[in-house]
C-alpha cells in the first residue's frame, strides 16, 4: 500500500477548469486499486500554522501498489484531459509515503 499526499496549487481564475479535470480524474482512481480518502480545501481560519503558500486543495490518496500508481498515471481517458490540469494547475507538490 503507498499513500500519496498531494499539495495542489492553481492558477488564479481557473477553479472551474480545475474541479471540470477533477471530475474525470477522481474516479479513474478506482479503476486501478486506488481511493480518494481524503480531499481539503484549506483556509485562513482552518491552518493553523504554515511555512509555506498555501495550497488550494491537499489529496490524500491511497493505491494497493506503486504500480498501481504508475497505471493510474498513465490510463488514457485521464491522458485525454491532462490540458485541463495544465491550464488550471500552476504547480503541485506530491509526497509519497507509508503507514507506519
Amino acid at each position: 500500500m503507498i499513500y500519496i499526499t498531494q499539495l495542489i496549487y492553481i492558477n488564479e481564475g481557473e477553479e472551474a477548469i480545475f474541479n471540470e479535470f477533477e471530475a474525470v480524474a477522481i474516479p479513474i482512481i478506482l479503476k486501478y486499486n486506488g481511493r480518494l480518502t481524503l480531499r481539503i480545501r484549506p483556509n485562513s481560519k482552518t491552518i493553523i500554522e504554515a511555512n509555506i503558500k498555501q495550497p488550494y486543495e491537499i489529496h490524500l490518496v491511497e493505491f494497493d501498489s506503486e504500480a498501481d500508481f504508475e497505471n493510474f498515471k498513465k490510463d488514457e481517458e485521464r491522458k485525454q484531459f491532462l490540458h485541463l490540469k495544465e491550464k488550471s494547475i500552476q504547480s503541485s507538490i506530491l509526497i509519497k509515503g507509508e503507514k507506519l
